[in-house]
């Protein structure tokens, strides 16, 4: 079921007025009814302008997903992928490892226009921007072991790379385990949570949140550098498109990752690591374990790095950089 404001902010997409007599037939709602609405979509990050006489309109057009559009393209890539669009949850992440737990079905898919806890690793927050950000997520099902699923962060990573690339993004690079970069901020992350059996089967949720296009209160919400797809593209494809192509090459990514594991990925992802070479400090548990030169990423997608102690392999942790 639709939310109530979610409702309104979907008629209100088109960035034109729509008087309150309007707004209140189409919502079953009276006069106050539907500012108390406005109200809770300013609560999202947009800006509503009211002009007596006039009504309600969006300062700026907001790019919601199109479920519909969404069905009918997936439909045509993969008839395993099926997607809902949800209007709020806490996390897809969080709801879809409660689906996958209760049965859902390989391939179901879930997005969100606004997530309240949207979740990073390590118990990072994820923070997003209703219409300029798109997080969903992706239950996969492995007939292997929880164990064998080593590497498989950076081989979604090197499949959301492709697709974005394919849709013009410019420079997209990827961060060991599990982050988009351009340049030196980060584009998006990856989150993918394991439950299963050691020896198999497996299922796999993955997480993919994205920066469309940042306003400057979101980049103040963050905190830490970051960039956007607007700022690498010439044009901004729709959050449907996007969604639909992200998807889709996740996808083949998986079928081909629970073939062959990361090694077929191995060579692309390292054409498009951002920090190789360079000199960073490894954590664990928020303890620093190690501190040398990256080297790569080995087959397995365990992290190599060129430390006083020789080559190091680490298969999880979190990287900065260090100062030359």
């Amino acid at each position: 079921m639709d939310a109530p404001h979610f409702s309104l902010l979907r008629i209100l997409a088109d960035g034109r007025f729509h008087s309150e007599e309007r707004l209140g037939r189409a919502l079953g709602s009276s006069r106050t009814g539907v500012g108390m609405l406005v109200g809770r979509i300013e609560a999202l990050g947009a800006r509503v302008i009211e002009v007596r006489g006039r009504g309600y309109r969006l300062a700026e057009r907001i790019d919601l997903l199109e479920p519909d559009v969404l069905a009918a393209q997936l439909g045509r890539i993969s008839p395993e992928l099926c997607v809902e669009v949800l209007d709020e949850c806490r996390s897809t992440n969080s709801v879809l490892a409660e689906r996958a737990a209760a049965g859902a079905p390989h391939g179901a898919a879930l997005a969100c226009e606004h997530q309240s806890a949207g979740r990073g690793r390590r118990g990072n927050s994820w923070v997003g921007a209703v219409g300029g950000s798109l997080a969903f997520s992706l239950l996969w099902r492995f007939s292997r072991g929880a164990g064998a699923l080593a590497g498989l962060s950076l081989a979604v990573a090197v499949g959301a790379a492709r697709s974005l690339e394919q849709l013009g993004t410019r420079g997209v690079r990827v961060k060991w385990p599990n982050d988009l970069y351009c340049g030196e901020r980060k584009l998006g992350g990856i989150l993918i949570e394991v439950s299963g059996n050691v020896s198999g089967p497996s299922a796999a949720v993955v997480g993919v949140g994205l920066n469309v296009r940042l306003d400057a209160r979101t980049r103040g919400r963050i905190g830490r550098p970051a960039t956007d797809i607007a700022s690498h593209s010439n044009a901004v494809p729709s959050r449907t498109a996007l969604l639909v192509a992200l998807l889709g090459s996740v996808a083949a990514v998986l079928a081909q990752f629970s073939r062959e594991g990361f090694a077929p990925f191995q060579e692309e992802w390292l054409r498009r690591h951002a920090w190789r070479g360079r000199r960073v400090a490894l954590s664990q548990a928020e303890r620093r374990v190690a501190e040398g030169r990256i080297v790569g990423v080995a087959e397995d997608g365990a992290l190599m790095l060129s430390s006083a102690k020789g080559i190091e392999r680490f298969h999880s942790g979190e990287l900065s950089l260090k100062a030359l």
